[in-house]
Formats: structure tokens, C-alpha cells, sequence
């Protein structure tokens, strides 16, 4: 018999596909009880793991948002010590935000977080989320050769691969495989087996001790831009009242229009103290500020470069920014700086 004690694993449950039941009189999908998910789930028990779980009040992934990440980041904290894994059942329109801003939240994390739901409720024939499930149990329990575990970072499973979850974004309302990371590879493929990539998983320098800050500043928006955009919309949106942080969403390679308005606009709302970054509408590469003139403009004006971040990370990233009481200056610093591998830094 094996000394090897079993993997100790928490599953926390907020609601979200995997977790719900069609309504006889509605059809609609409602959630139910996290007792009879794992009921439809019998083949857990053959994984030979000591698993708990915690159920929040189940809700659609719409309605989350800077409070219920708190609540998922100070339920790993407290129990941190307790268990080598957690895993966080989602839903998936938000899944990419919630692993993002989780993944700032959750400083020195050297645990596996892995999150994870299903495109079809878990009772229904055809099913992803037992295997889901199941899987990312499996990845949660891994370990390299010294025993460490394997994974050691916020990072989401759905169907045939891992990504990074600061790295991710949903890319399809109808495929199981729902996720990708456009900038940055697969941290494991999932096929007949868990093949993870070691070197593309997120190692800390230095280990010590987890260290969670659930402050998140409301205080942010995106600003799409888009052909025919007009001076007064544009101001309009500069001008939203308590706002301190924009994630503008450009062309290409990070352009924008180079009309004077626009740019005046922009440096005045710079000037003001705003902290404006700069993410491209693209779902592959990012920003390369210096490579055409729309773009230089905007950097001359003081627009702050987002590389090759997800818009996702990026309006997390701010929101825990100026979380943290960071003046302007400060966050317009940290954001073009690397906190946990959401961004490749030239």
C-alpha cells in the first residue's frame, strides 16, 4: 500500500451551466443544488481524492463581479492551507474575467486554481462538464517529480486544453471548446492523457506567502472605438462620472483615428488624471504603438501601451490597480509592468 497521502481537494461552486437543470414548465435552465451535480458525477469517487466543496448561492456568470470574486478569493485564503488544489466551477460568459481578475487577487499563488463549467448543464446525455469536471480535478491533483504541484497558477479547462487564465477569452457561444489563448500557448492538451507544456507554466521566484487583496475600484470602463465615432460621444464617455481608468479598444496594431479632436480629447482626459490603456480589437497580437502614426499619436498623448494583454486582463488589472489606493501615476507605472504572466513585455 502507498504512503503517499491522497490529493486534498475544494470545490467551490458559484453557479453557471454545469451547475443547472432544465425548468418542466419554462424549459429554462435554473440552477439547482450542488448535491445532485455530484450525484451526476458518480465516476468522482473512482479518482480516490479527498474532496470537499463549498456551494455560494448559485448565479448566472452575467451577475458576477467584483464581489463575488472576493468571495472566491477569500474562500481559497481561508482554506489555503487546508487542501493542494482548488476548483472553481463557473459559469462561462465570464469565466475569463473572473480568472483574470483572480489571478491578480491571489498574490505569491504556488496552488492550482483551475476553473472550469460546461457548455451543457451536467444531468444532460451529451454533456461536458463530467468531463470537465473530472479533469479538472485531475489537473488540480498533479504534481511534478519533487512533488510540488504541477499546476501553480489561476488557469482554465474546458474540453481539450488548459490556458492560462489571465491569457483567456471565450471564444465560442456553441463549441466545448470554448476558450483560447490567442497570445500565449496551452499550458497542458488534453487528450488520451494530461500532456502539460513546463515550460510555458507560470513559476514564482519566490515562495511566500499567499497575500489576497479583494479590493476592486469600480472605477473603470471599456471604450470601443468604432468608424464614425463622433467628438461629443467620445467626450461623453471621457467624462463618465468617478471614472479613473479606460481600457481603450483599438484598430490593428493599436490605432486610432488621427483627427485633432481626438487626440485633444485623449491628452485632456490624460491631463485630468485618467489612466488610459491601450488593447487592440484583435483576437491575435497586440499593440505596437510606434508602428504607424495613429498609433504614435496616441502614445504622444500619453495612452499607455497593453502589449499584448487580453481585454479582459487589462480592465481587471486596473480595476485592482487603483484597488490597491494607487495613485494615477502609480498604476499608469505597474500597468505596463508584468505582475503574473498576463502580458509579454518586449
Amino acid at each position: 500500500m502507498s504512503d503517499t497521502p491522497k490529493p486534498r481537494l475544494l470545490i467551490i461552486y458559484t453557479g453557471g451551466t454545469i451547475g443547472m437543470i432544465e425548468n418542466p414548465d419554462t424549459h429554462a435552465l435554473q440552477p439547482f443544488d450542488f448535491s445532485h451535480l455530484i450525484d451526476n458525477v458518480p465516476k468522482i469517487k473512482m479518482l480516490d481524492y479527498d474532496i470537499d466543496n463549498i456551494q455560494f448561492n448559485p448565479i448566472d456568470s452575467s451577475d458576477m463581479g467584483p464581489a463575488g470574486w472576493a468571495e472566491i478569493a477569500e474562500a481559497i485564503a481561508d482554506n489555503y492551507d487546508r487542501y493542494d488544489g482548488f476548483v472553481v466551477l463557473h459559469g462561462t460568459d465570464t469565466m475569463a474575467y473572473t480568472a483574470s481578475a483572480l489571478s491578480f487577487m491571489l498574490g505569491n499563488l504556488h496552488k492550482p486554481v483551475i476553473i472550469t463549467g460546461s457548455q451543457l448543464p451536467i444531468g444532460e446525455v451529451r454533456t461536458d462538464g463530467e468531463e470537465n469536471l473530472i479533469t479538472a480535478l485531475q489537473i488540480a491533483a498533479a504534481t511534478t517529480f519533487d512533488g510540488s504541484p504541477m499546476v501553480q497558477e489561476v488557469a482554465i479547462l474546458f474540453e481539450n486544453y488548459l490556458w492560462r487564465g489571465n491569457r483567456s477569452t471565450k471564444m465560442s457561444a456553441d463549441n466545448f471548446n470554448a476558450f483560447k489563448s490567442n497570445n500565449y500557448p496551452q499550458l497542458a492538451k488534453i487528450g488520451l492523457g494530461i500532456h502539460f507544456a513546463e515550460e510555458a507554466l507560470w513559476r514564482p521566484k519566490e515562495k511566500q506567502p499567499l497575500s489576497v487583496s479583494t479590493k476592486m475600484d469600480h472605477g473603470v470602463m471599456f471604450v470601443d472605438l468604432h468608424p464614425g465615432m463622433t467628438q461629443a460621444t467620445l467626450r461623453h464617455q471621457l467624462n463618465t462620472p468617478g471614472i479613473k481608468g479606460i481600457v481603450l479598444r483599438t484598430y490593428g496594431a493599436g490605432n486610432a483615428p488621427t483627427s485633432g479632436w481626438f487626440i485633444e480629447e485623449i491628452a485632456q482626459a490624460i491631463a485630468r488624471g485618467m489612466v488610459i490603456v491601450n488593447v487592440t480589437q484583435c483576437v491575435n497580437g497586440g499593440v505596437h504603438h510606434r508602428r504607424y502614426v495613429a498609433g504614435d499619436k496616441l502614445a504622444n498623448a500619453g495612452v499607455i501601451s497593453g502589449h499584448d494583454m487580453t481585454s479582459e486582463a487589462a480592465i481587471t488589472k486596473l480595476m485592482y490597480l487603483f484597488g490597491l489606493g494607487l495613485t494615477s501615476s502609480a498604476v499608469a507605472t505597474r500597468i505596463n509592468t508584468a505582475l503574473c504572466g498576463e502580458v509579454t513585455l518586449s
